[in-house]
Protein backbone atom coordinates (compact mmCIF):
# COMPACT_ATOMS: atom_id res chain seq x y z
CA UNK A 1 0.00 0.00 0.00
CA UNK A 2 0.89 3.63 -0.80
CA UNK A 3 1.73 5.43 2.08
CA UNK A 4 2.46 8.69 1.32
CA UNK A 5 0.36 11.77 1.40
CA UNK A 6 -0.27 12.95 -1.92
CA UNK A 7 -0.46 16.78 -2.24
CA UNK A 8 -3.84 18.37 -2.45
CA UNK A 9 -4.52 20.88 -5.36
CA UNK A 10 -4.82 23.86 -2.62
CA UNK A 11 -1.21 23.07 -1.43
CA UNK A 12 2.04 23.19 -2.77
CA UNK A 13 4.23 20.07 -1.49
CA UNK A 14 7.04 21.38 0.58
CA UNK A 15 10.34 21.57 -0.85
CA UNK A 16 12.98 20.14 1.56
CA UNK A 17 16.12 22.65 1.85
CA UNK A 18 18.54 19.84 0.52
CA UNK A 19 16.42 19.93 -3.00
CA UNK A 20 16.12 23.79 -3.54
CA UNK A 21 18.65 25.50 -5.97
CA UNK A 22 22.07 26.59 -4.19
CA UNK A 23 21.98 29.71 -6.38
CA UNK A 24 19.27 32.32 -5.31
CA UNK A 25 17.84 34.85 -7.63
CA UNK A 26 20.77 37.80 -5.96
CA UNK A 27 23.34 35.46 -6.54
CA UNK A 28 22.68 35.49 -10.59
CA UNK A 29 22.07 39.34 -10.02
CA UNK A 30 25.69 39.30 -8.28
CA UNK A 31 27.27 36.69 -11.53
CA UNK A 32 25.95 38.80 -14.37
CA UNK A 33 27.33 42.09 -13.20
CA UNK A 34 30.64 40.66 -12.53
CA UNK A 35 30.84 39.29 -15.92
CA UNK A 36 30.21 42.71 -16.89
CA UNK A 37 32.50 43.58 -14.80
CA UNK A 38 35.05 41.32 -16.58
CA UNK A 39 33.88 41.68 -20.21
CA UNK A 40 34.64 45.58 -20.42
CA UNK A 41 37.90 45.13 -19.00
CA UNK A 42 38.86 42.71 -21.43
CA UNK A 43 37.25 45.23 -24.12
CA UNK A 44 39.60 47.78 -23.05
CA UNK A 45 42.64 45.88 -23.29
CA UNK A 46 41.75 45.49 -26.96
CA UNK A 47 43.72 47.63 -29.62
CA UNK A 48 46.41 49.83 -29.32
CA UNK A 49 48.59 48.20 -32.38
CA UNK A 50 50.10 49.47 -35.20
CA UNK A 51 48.77 48.70 -38.74
CA UNK A 52 52.34 49.17 -39.71
CA UNK A 53 54.86 46.53 -38.20
CA UNK A 54 57.72 48.99 -38.46
CA UNK A 55 56.20 51.86 -36.44
CA UNK A 56 56.33 51.87 -32.79
CA UNK A 57 53.13 53.06 -31.34
CA UNK A 58 52.71 54.34 -28.02
CA UNK A 59 49.00 53.58 -27.90
CA UNK A 60 49.97 50.48 -26.17
CA UNK A 61 50.94 52.03 -22.99
CA UNK A 62 47.93 53.93 -22.26
CA UNK A 63 46.39 54.40 -19.19
CA UNK A 64 43.13 52.69 -20.04
CA UNK A 65 45.49 49.24 -20.84
CA UNK A 66 47.83 48.88 -18.01
CA UNK A 67 45.45 50.42 -15.29
CA UNK A 68 41.55 50.56 -15.80
CA UNK A 69 41.36 47.30 -17.61
CA UNK A 70 43.29 45.01 -15.43
CA UNK A 71 41.58 46.56 -12.60
CA UNK A 72 37.98 46.44 -14.08
CA UNK A 73 39.09 42.36 -14.45
CA UNK A 74 40.10 41.85 -11.24
CA UNK A 75 37.06 43.48 -9.46
CA UNK A 76 35.02 41.65 -11.57
CA UNK A 77 36.83 38.11 -10.31
CA UNK A 78 36.14 39.33 -6.90
CA UNK A 79 32.60 40.09 -7.23
CA UNK A 80 32.38 36.80 -9.08
CA UNK A 81 33.44 35.04 -5.51
CA UNK A 82 30.92 37.09 -3.28
CA UNK A 83 28.36 35.68 -5.62
CA UNK A 84 29.12 32.28 -5.38
CA UNK A 85 30.16 32.39 -1.52
CA UNK A 86 26.84 34.66 -0.60
CA UNK A 87 24.61 32.21 1.07
CA UNK A 88 20.68 32.89 0.74
CA UNK A 89 18.97 34.89 3.21
CA UNK A 90 15.86 32.37 5.20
Amino acid sequence: MNTQKKPTKDKQPEINKSQAFAFTRENYKWVFIGLAFIVVGFLLMIGGGSDNPDVFSEGIFSFQRWTLAPLLVLIGYAIEIYAIMKKPRD
